[in-house]
């Protein structure tokens, strides 16, 4: 009898490559979604905005564990270019509208006219309206997403109202990339990893991307710091 030989895998491969194929059932859904919305225009229960919240926050989850996978395997590169800081904003905004129309939340704005940022817009744009989100589960009403030039920085801030970030989330070291788990929650923190992720790969001379959190919003609760040079 021949004996069979233990099989090698690429486990990250395969799960990126499965992720992919997940992404694909996802939009394909998500598409179906929009065609039904199209099919029946007449006023819809809060249910199916749900819906087509939930299959965006999935989509979105996907689209980042992918963004990590290139990352690490060194197959990513970012497209930077100079986007106002407002248009950011406003974009971040749009994406949370669908959700934002089913509570009495309020997503507040701040930011300059004037003020310029040097960054990959599609993929920061994703980062912070991750932070938004997670920022509405978490909050009491209100939100402030502001933007703001601080020592050669462009700094983006979500500010909410609730209680704040958890011990474990805020042991970690300052603008390092790691996934501060919650058991508790079943938050995995992908979001904050995505974020300081991409924030360390923006770069102008010696001057690195960060991230911070703390407990100092002018609400009250949680305060997200991402910073841009």
């Amino acid at each position: 009898m021949q004996k069979t030989e233990p099989h090698t895998f690429n486990f990250p491969g395969i799960l990126a490559s499965s992720v992919h194929d997940m992404k694909n059932s996802l939009s394909t859904l998500m598409t179906l979604i929009a065609r039904l919305e199209n099919m029946y225009p007449d006023a819809k229960p809060p249910e199916f905005r749900q819906l087509q919240f939930e299959a965006n926050r999935m989509n979105s989850s996907l689209l980042q564990l992918l963004t990590l996978y290139k990352i690490e395997s060194s197959r990513f590169s970012l497209s930077i270019d100079a986007y106002p800081a407002q248009d950011i904003i406003h974009d971040v905004m749009m994406q949370q509208s669908a959700l934002l129309s089913l509570s009495p939340i309020r997503l507040i704005n701040d930011c300059p006219v004037e003020l310029m940022c040097y960054c990959d817009n599609a993929l920061i744009s994703s980062a912070i309206g991750s932070i938004v989100n997670n920022a509405q589960r978490y909050c009491r009403d209100k939100i402030l997403l502001s933007a703001a030039q601080k020592e050669g920085y462009v700094v983006f801030c979500v500010e909410d109202d609730g209680q704040g970030y958890p011990d474990q989330f805020l042991a970690g070291k300052p603008g390092a990339a790691h996934i501060p788990f919650d058991p508790s929650t079943g938050s995995t923190g992908l979001g904050l990893f995505f974020a300081a992720t991409l924030a360390q790969m923006h770069m102008n001379g010696a001057q690195r991307g960060f991230t911070k959190i703390d407990n100092n919003s002018r609400f009250g609760g949680a305060r997200f710091s991402l910073y841009l040079p």
